[in-house]
Order: C-alpha cells, then sequence, then structure tokens
C-alpha cells in the first residue's frame, strides 16, 4: 500500500488545504479497505445507515461525498467495531482474536496510514520542540528521543516542552520502572522528571511554578530544568479543561503550554509521541495549536532502534490497539474539521 499523508502542518496552512489532508486521510484505500473488511458497505446510492458506506450520491464513491456526514459515520462505526477501551485507560483495553487475514491487513493499514514505521524529523531546526506524555515506559522513551535528538544536532530556539497530567501511575508502571532501576514517584508528571532527569543528566528543576487546587483535575504544575549544552527543558501538567468529568488529555495540555511559552505566529513546533500516536497527535496539535496560533506543526514517533531507548522497549502494537488509535484518529479528525469549518 502507498504511505497516506497526513493533513498539512506547515505555518499558515490554509483552512481549505487542511480539509483537504482530511479527506485524503479518511478516503484513502488502507482505511476503506478495512471499513469493508468490517462490514462497512452497502449499494452505491443507498443513505449511510448503520454499516453501510456512505457514497457521494453522483459517482457512488464511498466516503467522497459531505465530508463531515462521512467523518460522523466513521465515528460511529469505528465506535461499534473498533473501541475496545469502553472509556477505560489505553492499558486496559480488551486484546480482540482476529483471523490471520485480517490481522494482516490491519497491520498493513497501519504502516499505510502512519502508524508503525518512525520517520525522522524533516527540518534541523525549530522553535520547540515538544514531548507528549503518557505511559510511564513511554515518558522515558520519548523523553530519550527528544534529548537523542537535541544532541545529535536538531536545533530548538526556544525550549523542549515535556508535557503530562497528574494521572496517577499504575502498578504495571511503577513496577516496569522498578525494574528499570527508576524512581519515578506517583503521577505521569513525577515520571517525566525522572524521565528528564536521566536523559538530560540535570539533578533538579532551576524554577517551579504551579498551583495545588486540591484536587489534580484542577491543580496545574510547571518546573525548568536548564542543561547544559542544551535549551531549557519544562515539565508542565496541565488542568483539565472539564474538571468534574475527567483528567487533563492532550489537547489540554498543548493549549495550558501555549499559553506559557507564547506561542507565535510561523513558529515551526517538532512534536514527539509514538509512532502508533501520530495521525490523531498530529490532528489534536494542528487544532490546538496551527489553527489558533498560526505555527506549524510536525510530529514524529520515537525510533525504537536507537541505543538509548534499549532500556525500556516498547511493545509492539497489536491489531486490536492500531484499530483503537485509527479510531482516536478518525475523531481528531472529525474535531479538525469542525474547528476549520467553524472557524
Amino acid at each position: 500500500m502507498r504511505d497516506v499523508p497526513l493533513p498539512d502542518g506547515a505555518a499558515g496552512a490554509p483552512p481549505a488545504r487542511i480539509v483537504d489532508g482530511v479527506r485524503a486521510w479518511v478516503t484513502s484505500p488502507p482505511l476503506r479497505d478495512l471499513v469493508v473488511r468490517f462490514g462497512g458497505d452497502g449499494p452505491p446510492g443507498d443513505p449511510p445507515s448503520g454499516d453501510r458506506l456512505p457514497r457521494d450520491p453522483l459517482s457512488g464513491d464511498p466516503l467522497s461525498g459531505d465530508l463531515a456526514a462521512a467523518l460522523a459515520w466513521l465515528d460511529d462505526f469505528s465506535a461499534r467495531h473498533w473501541d475496545f477501551r469502553g472509556g477505560r485507560e489505553r492499558p486496559e483495553a480488551a486484546e480482540p482474536a482476529f483471523d490471520p487475514r485480517t490481522a494482516g491487513l490491519v497491520l498493513a493499514a497501519a504502516s499505510a496510514l502512519g502508524m508503525a514505521r518512525p520517520v525522522p524529523p524533516a527540518r534541523r531546526a525549530y522553535a520547540h520542540l515538544v514531548v507528549l506524555g503518557g505511559l510511564a515506559h513511554a515518558c522515558l522513551r520519548r523523553v530519550a528521543y527528544a534529548a537523542h535528538l537535541v544532541r545529535s544536532g536538531t536545533a530548538v530556539a526556544g525550549e523542549v516542552a515535556v508535557l503530562g497530567s497528574f494521572r496517577p501511575l499504575s502498578g504495571a508502571e511503577r513496577r516496569t520502572l522498578a525494574d528499570a532501576g527508576v524512581a519515578a514517584g506517583d503521577t505521569e508528571v513525577d515520571a517525566l522528571d525522572a524521565a528528564v532527569r536521566l536523559a538530560f543528566g540535570v539533578a533538579g528543576p532551576a524554577e517551579a511554578d504551579g498551583v495545588d487546587a486540591g484536587h489534580p483535575h484542577r491543580s496545574w504544575s510547571s518546573r525548568t530544568w536548564r542543561p547544559a549544552g542544551s535549551p531549557p527543558v519544562r515539565v508542565l501538567a496541565a488542568p483539565s479543561g472539564e474538571p468534574g468529568r475527567r483528567r487533563a488529555h492532550t489537547a489540554d495540555t498543548q493549549r495550558f503550554w501555549a499559553e506559557h511559552v507564547r506561542l507565535a505566529p510561523g513558529d515551526p513546533v517538532l512534536m514527539v509521541t509514538a509512532p502508533v500516536y501520530v495521525p490523531f497527535q498530529h490532528c489534536d496539535a494542528l487544532r490546538t495549536l496551527a489553527v489558533p496560533y498560526g505555527c506549524g506543526i510536525e510530529t514524529v514517533g520515537v525510533d525504537p532502534a536507537l541505543p538509548d531507548l534499549a532500556r525500556l522497549p516498547e511493545p509492539a502494537p497489536t491489531p486490536g490497539r492500531y484499530l483503537q488509535e485509527i479510531r482516536s484518529a478518525i475523531r481528531s479528525m472529525r474535531a479538525l474539521h469542525a474547528a476549520v469549518a467553524d472557524g
């Protein structure tokens, strides 16, 4: 399968070009093949209903008519067929059993959709480098990759921003860190602090700020580290945008960081995550950063082949996990499309 590009992250990309990128991704052959494999098909010209693909009324081409309707349909379809979390955290998702043909199709589609292979940064210099938090072992891997990029010559004019939340670490995460000899505290942001100490060789932050509001969904913290020969590294834990309902998510942390750093139009920003999350977190960053601030967004996944990362290997994503994150990408693209259309 030919690789499918993500929506354009260039600074100042016009809304029409972003919409074209969303349309190209959600109407791509790899995603269509997956939808059909899971029963999403119907006669040309039929109205979208249940598992029938929405089709252009003139050409009969599936998913290429009203993009908002197609995204809504894909959101609903993926909720019924590819949501194995059921509102739980990612590690608690069920892993379905697939026949070899279906599993192979999922793996091939994930690769073509930009979720399986790491791609190095396209530029040599950025205004900011942003590391997205996650599970404890991922925190260490992503921060280590950011340190590798800085040491290997990627210039960062502003700061390395490491974004997380006060999500409590699970027992499994604590055991993983203990097995690696890492004392990482109680929360995701504690694990990120530990990762910065290890990867950048610093003992403690130079500046610290924050508010303890008595509840992790409402509190925030900011700690800035100043490694020798490196741009400053800020570890930021954001409050939730809906503190009565949930913890802070990726979009909350990105918005909170942008307000702190005074993100400027034209700033090229490099985002670091895991390859499996690149499409959904790239589109989240376009919606929360590129569209309102006019900055550029490039999103890359950690390269698992680097020796720096050998101490905490990343488990290979399963077909179920790929489908779950394809669903995340669909939902992120739906929100991006709505934001661009409303703007």
